[in-house]
Parts: C-alpha cells; structure tokens; sequence
C-alpha cells in the first residue's frame, strides 16, 4: 500500500514552508510522524508531492530519515502542467490546489492508496483504518474509497479562520457530499462562525469534516482529470483560484461514480495554520513521546 502526502502547498498564512520545520530536538516534522504510524499500520511506500525546487530539502531531510524503512518516491506539482489550450497568466505564484497535485502521481501510483496532508498530525488510528479499508477491497461495480473524518471542534485554532470540508453523512456512514467552508472561525467552546455574504452563520462544533485522510484506488485519476479541465475552463481568477480534491470526490458521490465510507474519529487535530499553532504541536506531541505513543528518537 502507498501512502500519498500533499506536501506542495505555499503555506501562506504560516508564513513559511511548515512542511519542513521541526518539532523537536532530532529535527522531526509532522511529516515524521505520519510516516512513522502509516509504516506501523502496513504501509511500504510513501509518496511525496512537492514543489520541484524544494525536492533537494526534503531528500536530504525527510527523504533520507526514512529511506531505510520505506520505499520513497518523489512527485512534482508545477504550475505549467497544464493542458496545452490552457495558458498559465505570469503572475501565478501557487500551483492549481489538490486536484492537480494529486494528478502529479498518476503515472506513479498503481494500487491502493492512502492521501494526507503533509502538515496535519492525525495519529496512528487513522492509518489503521485507512490500512484496513485498503486491505479488504472487494471486488465492486464502482469504487470504494473511504475518509477519516474528524470532529470540527477537534480540527479549529484558537489563533484564526480554516477551511474545511464539512460532511453529510447517512445512516450506512456513507459519504454525502461535501461542502467547502471557508474561513471558519472558533468564537468560543461552544460555537464556531463563518461568512455567507454579509451574514455570519453558526456551525455545529460536532460537525463532521474533512482533513484530507482518504483512502482511495486508481480509478480516481480520471475523474481528476476531467475535474481539473473543467476548472481551468471556467476559472474565474486565474491568478488565484484552486481546484479541490474533495471538490472531485463529492462529484463523483453525485454522479454515482462511487462509494466513500465516512470512518468517524474523535482524535484531536494538531496542525500548522499559523505560526501561533506550532507551540501547541510541539507541546501534544513532546506529550506522546513522554506517555511512550513514540519513541523519543523516531528513526534510531
């Protein structure tokens, strides 16, 4: 089994590439971590998807941590790749979003696959169910991908607005759709806002949502494809729209192209937004060493 981890991103409201800053003494990411537990739960290849010009940092980093007890392979996002009809405006500074970057690894991946994000901290349980949902694939007239989804109010910052994928879930944990909410704000304990127009609307903290934690098979790249066109078709800023993974596999619920089972988790998120998060990660996670979740040095 593969495990994919989005690791391209700009990292703009963190103000820096939090994919690579340390946690702790030995220098370990977030990404350490995750790859630390996908190994534990099954995983043999990990799959890193980044900008082209950060490929020498992450190998001799991450890359060179963890070549010694999993498969490694490196995977490109670039603004250019793109469909010839398609002109790139010179002002584009970010790539496309997820949907392009996962395209990156068609020609890669071949078997079943596990997606993350690459500065999210999500804990060994939910590689043990993306492990197990890979592991028992049947044989189906459609795919059967599956999420682990996470309590909104297990996923918030203190230190400002997220976005997330809030989920409608029915009664077989099946996955509905999934609506994109942007600029999602903790106002207390009990209650969390974000903007529609000039009102702002309550969201229930128990709500279901989105981290990027899916398991999917290799017939989602031709969905993305025909996705991602279809995006850059009806773009309206070309200078900074994104095209969205969920965004494709909520298409694909409505036009019946496959199953998504909802694994419900009540783990806490640890997560780089902002700067201000990265005390509270260090600090949850020097917590799981202390109470011998994890070695106190990971790779030795």
């Amino acid at each position: 089994m593969t495990l994919v981890i989005l690791a391209a991103g700009m990292g703009s409201r963190y103000g820096g590439m939090k994919q690579i800053d340390p946690i702790n003494d030995d220098g370990n990411f977030i990404i350490d971590f995750s790859v630390y537990d996908a190994i534990k739960a099954g995983f043999d290849k990990v799959v890193f998807i980044i900008k082209e010009e950060n490929f020498n940092d992450f190998k001799e980093t991450i890359g060179n941590r963890i070549n010694k007890h999993i498969k490694v392979e490196y995977a490109f996002q670039r603004i250019s790749d793109v469909p010839d009809w398609f002109n790139v405006p010179d002002n584009r500074i970010k790539p496309w979003g997820t949907t392009q970057a996962m395209l990156s690894v068609a020609d890669i991946v071949k078997e079943p696959f596990a997606v993350i994000n690459s500065d999210d901290f999500y804990g060994f349980e939910a590689f043990e169910i993306l492990a197990k949902h890979l592991k028992n694939l049947d044989i189906h007239y459609k795919p059967q991908f599956c999420m682990v989804g996470y309590r909104l109010k297990n996923t918030v910052t203190k230190h400002g607005a997220v976005n997330r994928g809030v989920c409608n879930v029915n009664d077989k944990n099946h996955l509905i759709n999934i609506v994109e909410t942007k600029e999602i704000v903790l106002v207390d304990d009990t209650k969390a806002e974000y903007p529609m127009g000039d009102q702002k609307l309550t969201i229930d903290l128990n709500s279901v949502v989105s981290m990027n934690c899916w398991g999917f098979t290799p017939e989602l790249f031709p969905y993305l494809s025909q996705e991602f066109e279809k995006f850059l078709k009806n773009i309206e800023n070309p200078l900074k729209d994104e095209s969205y993974l969920p965004s494709v596999v909520d298409m694909m619920i409505k036009n019946k192209a496959c199953d998504v089972t909802v694994y419900d988790t009540n783990a806490c998120w640890l997560g780089v937004t902002y700067a201000e998060d990265k005390p509270a990660v260090v600090a949850g996670i020097k917590k799981l060493i202390n109470e011998g979740v994890y070695p106190e040095h990971l790779w030795k």
